[in-house]
C-alpha cells in the first residue's frame, strides 16, 4: 500500500494514513488500499478492533481528491462514488469495534466515513470536522445521510450538514460528536490504549449489538 499502512499491534489493527502531503484525500486508487486494508482485517480469526489513524499533524483527510474527480470520465466518477459508498458501508457495519484519532482537519468525505465509526477521539488542540458539501455542491446521497446521522447531536448535525460550519476539537466534544479530545502528545497513546481494552470484547456479541442499532443502514446497504 503507497497511502496507508495496515500494522497488527497488542490484538488491534492500526490503519495509518500516510499521504500527509495529499492530505490524504479520496481517490479510486486511495479507496481501493481501504477496501484492501478491510479484507485482510475481516479476514483476521477473533477478537479485534480497527484503529484508523494518520501520521500527519495537520490533517487527517480532507476528503475527496475534487482535482483529480473532475479529471475524470463519467464512468470513471460513478465508479468512483459507487467504491466510496461501499467503504462507507463497510466501515459503518463492520464486524468489531472501530475507532478513530483524528489528529487533524477532518473534511467532507472523511468526515462522513469517520461518522460512521463507532467511538471518534480528536485532537484538542488542532484540526476541525466538517461537513462542507453544501459549499461546494455535492450533496449528500441517502447513504451519506443515513451514516452521519449516526451523529447524536442533532442541532450539531443539522448546522454542520445544511452550513458547512467547522468544528474544533473542543467543540466537537462539547456537542458530542466525538468521544474525547487529547493533546497532540496523548491522542495516539489513548486512542490505541482504548481500542487494546474494545479488542477484548466478543467479537460476535458486539457486531450483533452495533448492527442492530444500525438498521437503517442495514437495510440501505442490502438494498
Amino acid at each position: 500500500m503507497t497511502t496507508m499502512n495496515l500494522e497488527f499491534k497488542d490484538g488491534v489493527h492500526v490503519l495509518t494514513l500516510t499521504d500527509g502531503d495529499n492530505d490524504n484525500t479520496l481517490s479510486q486508487a486511495v479507496l481501493e488500499e481501504y477496501h484492501g486494508a478491510l479484507d485482510r482485517v475481516e479476514a483476521f480469526e477473533g477478537n479485534t478492533a480497527l484503529l484508523i489513524t494518520c501520521a500527519h499533524e495537520k490533517t487527517f483527510s480532507t476528503g475527496i481528491n475534487l482535482p483529480w474527480l473532475l479529471s475524470q470520465t463519467p464512468e470513471k466518477s460513478q465508479l468512483f462514488v459507487e467504491t466510496l459508498e461501499r467503504l462507507i458501508y463497510r466501515l459503518a457495519l463492520l464486524d468489531m469495534p472501530t475507532i478513530a484519532a483524528i489528529n487533524g482537519n477532518c473534511y467532507a468525505g472523511a468526515a462522513i466515513m469517520m461518522s460512521g465509526m463507532d467511538f471518534r477521539f480528536m485532537r484538542a488542540d488542532r484540526g476541525r470536522f466538517c461537513y462542507p458539501e453544501v459549499n461546494i455542491k455535492i450533496p449528500f446521497t441517502p447513504m451519506m445521510i443515513d451514516v452521519i446521522s449516526l451523529i447524536p447531536n442533532k442541532h450539531a448535525l443539522k448546522h454542520m450538514a445544511l452550513t458547512g460550519t467547522a468544528y474544533t476539537g473542543e467543540e466537537c466534544k462539547a456537542f458530542d460528536i466525538v468521544d474525547d479530545i487529547f493533546p497532540r502528545d496523548q491522542l495516539q497513546e489513548m486512542s490505541l490504549a482504548f481500542a487494546r481494552e474494545m479488542a477484548q470484547k466478543d467479537r460476535q456479541t458486539y457486531t450483533t449489538i452495533k448492527r442492530s442499532m444500525r438498521q437503517a443502514i442495514a437495510r440501505h446497504q442490502l438494498a
